[in-house]
């Protein structure tokens, strides 16, 4: 857990990153605030902190008061977090989000939301009860427009001296809404086949390589697709096949989201990426420390235990018992 790697070009001093986190989002104008910058300097001994989610758009938002990441206000108000985490000897990427149908027009001024196809997600924490409303079908015009939004949020994140970006394809998000053929019904060059379906996820993470380069880029996977109404007719050949793309351009990471199980997943994604798996979902130090002694993957994400124990870094590696709700995640 304490021996350190290498995430493409990152270079970590340890293995136990700190994973995105609804613990510090900003009140106003979706702008990084001192309380942001406090509570992501606080846990700089991670290995690696992922920031965010950050929207790429005003038209990507999903929840209340999450920050963004499209203009160069939002893009100085991250520079403030950055500094304050590498003053104190820490490396933070931004994950790059896109939330698609998982939204409603009181978060977009009005606007429906966008997906691949006009295929709502059912119930879900939504402004109203009855459910998530039917979304709009993005045009060929409007999916090369959003591939822009993500190249152009990861240039205001290079220009917020982040250490590289993670580009959100999962948790049924806008990417992942794409992956799936329960949620993508398109009959043209981004539905239909597995190979059509990955291609929005890969522009988008080959726009991003231009800015980064491919050692400073990872991709968030979840492929058991428990979220939002994820379904597909085959997933281990959907993510075979993403796996083995996002290998062939050297990214730096993929972070998979899924709990260990005889059904999983992950050992397929690994078999077939050539980079470096971070875990997450589930975990606590214990069976972290397994999975990175078995191989299973480079390091391991906590998520809840993060932003509960700011200390989290310490107290594994002191053997302190942590708190019941932060155990785990």
């Amino acid at each position: 857990m304490f021996d350190p790697v290498r995430l493409g070009e990152i270079e970590l001093p340890n293995r136990i990153i700190m994973a995105p986190a609804s613990g510090a989002w900003p009140a106003q104008r979706r702008v990084p605030d001192d309380g942001m910058r406090a509570y992501y300097a606080r846990r700089a001994d991670a290995g690696l902190i992922l920031a965010g989610p950050a929207s790429v758009s005003p038209l990507g938002i999903g929840h209340p008061d999450t920050p963004g990441i499209w203009n160069s206000a939002q893009a100085q108000g991250w520079r403030a977090v950055t500094d304050a985490v590498h003053r104190r000897g820490g490396r933070i990427a931004l994950q790059l989000w896109h939330a698609g149908r998982v939204s409603d027009p009181e978060y977009l001024s009005g606007e429906m939301p966008v997906a691949p196809s006009a295929i709502a997600c059912g119930r879900g924490p939504c402004p109203q009860a009855g459910g998530f409303v039917v979304p709009r079908c993005l045009r060929l015009d409007e999916i090369r427009r959003v591939i822009a939004d993500f190249e152009q949020a990861a240039r205001q994140a290079w220009l917020a001296e982040f250490d590289g970006v993670e580009v959100h394809a999962g948790d049924g998000y806008l990417i992942d809404q794409f992956l799936h053929d329960g949620s993508n019904g398109r009959q043209d060059d981004y539905g239909g086949s597995v190979c059509k379906r990955s291609r929005f996820l890969l522009e988008i993470v080959d726009a991003c390589i231009g800015i980064w380069g491919a050692g400073r880029v990872g991709v968030h996977l979840s492929p058991r697709g428990d979220r939002y109404d994820m379904r597909d007719s085959d997933p281990a050949s959907l993510y075979l096949h993403v796996a083995r793309e996002l290998g062939r351009r050297r990214i730096a990471f993929i972070c998979v989201r899924e709990h260990e199980g005889a059904d999983a997943l992950t050992p397929l994604i690994r078999d077939a990426f050539s980079g470096a798996v971070v875990l997450s979902e589930g975990y606590d130090p214990d069976s972290a420390l397994r999975a990175i002694q078995a191989e299973r993957g480079e390091a391991v994400a906590f998520g809840r235990a993060f932003v509960r124990t700011p200390d989290l870094v310490r107290q594994i590696r002191d053997g302190l018992p942590l708190a019941p709700e932060a155990a785990a995640g």
